[in-house]
């Protein structure tokens, strides 16, 4: 590998003019551009659109250069649409000649095409063009599957592979703070990471896709019209090419992670990704980081005579600093859905057991919740005073509001649906940690509100992961989580909120619960977190988080990433559908419907008619979601 500590080669403008008329038989006018490591010359012929001179530094191997050239001269053969440089031999007909410096040093050399075009850096950037950059840079290392050369197995610090050795560099960080941040990411990659990397994918890659590195069409900046600088091509895994293009295209973007996932998409759309890449990706993006930001601290005192060392360093901290904030299980999650895979591994799965099983469940209430009558909360309108009490914390003035409703329409349970839009989430904790400037507002639950001291049971046998009070305003309050392992399903996790805190007396981690045993009681205003009583039940499919990494709200962006993450529990919890959704004609509708086209003698014998619409098992269920025994039900008629 190059020498970073020896200096670059020393040739002047005028010098690269004379080698490149004498060399490559061109005519032009030399402008210096930034390089860390080698010496780079714009050519301006004003014929053409110009070449570059580049003169390598002489501690770089010579199968090292010769790696580079021959990568070009491939591309050129099965990349030809794609937007490269393309070589120009000398005069010699050699791609790679060779020159002395004054010192005596060898350098060898190399003159490629100028790529017209504006550098990402300086391009107004759209989910579009991310999701248009990664499958140009899919298609670039599709052309390159199944090229190799010997100088392409270098030992690089800038190898995704080697990020560890940021580890070395940790002591040039003069901040605390954000030597810390450094430090979680080099730990999480140390031990969740790097021992993944040898069963992962390997190829020749284009290693250094930054922002400066990828042109866009001038024009509209709509989409990447090129490629420049292979100067740090090497054999690696093929994830670390999307990692490195997300690192430097996502900087200083509201929604970074969303962008990340246009772009992966984009990518995967023209280069299938696998499913164990998407699950380091978070964190290899992170990685590319620190060794930039690690670099830069190291060679703080070079940064005056070659601002390139630096050019990204402030954008680079503040990504630093959001990533650090994100839970990188969640964020992986968004990456895989992006791709069109689970969230996380065996979601799917989760959800049609569920489904599947749901006749088999215990009541979570007693009587279930599927034959009282029930009402949505209304938690989800901003105007409503049960809604205003909630979100200004007045939970007693909540609780009269819905006793009084309750006892006057004889409606014993209210329903707060999954994926309900709310804005009573008005505390910082609800701030997005993905998307700046925004909260999170879709409910990831299900309320159930009933009074206080209303016992609940567990709807599937499991075993007692934690128990817990969240003490913040507006947070959980007494919270029990439980994990589940059913025959013919993956395990998944079910959260109970707003708990009374007698549980922490009975409960501890390691408790085996059967189906139907008392899990808690829902807790008062002053032990459920400041809120009308109510359970919030929520299920996870990952196994690994723990009940603080729960969020109970979430992005209404990430909708179907969360739909994975935490699937609906409403069936689990013994809410039918129709709670939700009443669909087909009105009952008012129907009757009318039976006066045109029956007989009087099959009257209806109901006051209040009920539209039944499905079956289940022994039970029909009416337009609100409410069960009721069908042998009730029949009514036989008699005549001819």
């Amino acid at each position: 590998m190059t020498d970073l500590s020896h200096p670059a080669p020393r040739f002047s403008a005028s010098d690269a003019e004379g080698l490149a008329k004498d060399f490559f038989n061109v005519t032009a006018t030399a402008t210096p551009l930034d390089g860390e490591r080698d010496r780079n010359y714009r050519l301006d012929t004003g014929v053409d659109a110009g070449w570059i001179l580049k003169i390598v530094n002489s501690s770089e191997p010579r199968v090292e250069s010769e790696f580079q050239t021959a990568l070009l001269d491939h591309l050129a053969v099965h990349g030809a649409h794609l937007g490269v440089p393309h070589l120009r031999a000398s005069v010699a007909g050699d791609y790679l000649p060779s020159v002395a410096s004054a010192t005596g040093e060898q350098h060898a050399m190399r003159l490629v095409s100028w790529l017209a075009g504006t550098p990402l850096a300086e391009a107004k950037r759209s989910v579009a063009l991310m999701s248009n950059f990664g499958r140009a840079l899919g298609e670039l290392d599709r052309a390159l599957q199944g090229f190799m050369h010997l100088g392409a197995v270098r030992d690089l610090d800038w190898d995704l592979r080697h990020a560890a050795r940021s580890r070395s560099r940790l002591h040039y960080i003069k901040s605390p703070e954000r030597r810390a941040i450094v430090e979680r990411f080099i730990t999480r990659f140390e031990h969740t990471v790097q021992p993944r990397l040898a069963s992962l994918r390997a190829q020749v890659i284009h290693n250094d896709a930054n922002d400066w590195n990828i042109l866009v069409d001038a024009e509209t900046t709509r989409h990447v019209t090129g490629f420049i600088d292979f100067g740090d091509a090497v054999h690696t895994v093929l994830i670390a090419e999307v990692a490195i293009a997300c690192a430097y295209a996502i900087l200083d973007m509201d929604d970074p992670i969303g962008a990340a996932a246009a772009l992966v998409a984009g990518f995967h759309e023209k280069y299938p990704l696998q499913a164990q890449e998407l699950d380091v990706l978070f964190n290899l993006i992170a990685m590319r980081l620190v060794i930039s930001v690690t670099f830069s601290a190291s060679r703080q005192d070079q940064t005056e005579d070659n601002p390139y060392l630096a050019i990204s360093e402030a954008p680079a901290w503040r990504l630093l600093e959001q990533l650090d904030s994100m839970n990188p299980r969640l964020a992986t999650g968004i990456l895989r859905k992006a791709c069109g895979f689970d969230a996380i591994e065996g979601a799917g799965a989760v959800r049609r057991w569920i489904a599947d099983n749901h006749t088999s469940f215990a009541d979570l209430v007693r009587p279930s919740a599927a034959v009282l009558n029930k009402v949505i909360a209304p938690f989800g309108d901003a105007s409503h005073e049960m809604t205003i009490a909630s979100a200004e914390q007045r939970p007693a003035d909540a609780t009269r509001w819905w006793n009084a409703f309750s006892a006057a329409h004889n409606v014993p349970l209210a329903i707060g649906p999954w994926g309900e839009l709310r804005t009573i989430y008005t505390d910082s904790a609800f701030e997005s940690r993905f998307i700046k400037g925004q909260r999170r507002t879709l409910h990831v639950g299900v309320d159930l509100v009933m009074p206080a001291g209303t016992p609940l049971y567990a709807p599937v046998a499991g075993t007692v992961k934690s128990v817990e009070v969240e003490p913040d305003p507006l947070g959980y309050g007494g919270l029990v989580m439980i994990e589940h392992s059913p025959s013919g399903c993956p395990p998944f996790l079910t959260l109970w909120g707003h708990l009374a805190h007698e549980a922490l007396s009975r409960l501890k981690a390691g408790d085996k619960l059967e189906a139907g045993d008392l899990v808690g009681y829902m807790g008062t205003d002053t032990e459920n977190g400041g809120w009308i009583p109510h359970l919030h039940l929520q299920m996870t499919t990952d196994t690994q988080l723990s009940a603080s990494e729960v969020i109970g709200v979430g992005e209404p962006e990430y909708r179907e990433v969360w739909a994975d993450l935490f699937p609906d529990a409403s069936t689990l919890a013994g809410i039918p559908p129709e709670t939700y959704n009443q669909q087909g004609m009105t009952k008012a509708q129907i009757i009318a419907k039976r006066k045109e086209l029956l007989l009087p003698n099959l009257s209806i014998s109901y006051t209040d008619p009920i539209k039944f619409v499905r079956g289940d098992g022994v039970w029909l269920i009416d337009n609100f979601g409410r069960a009721l025994p069908g042998l009730l039900q029949q009514r036989v008629p008699l005549g001819p």
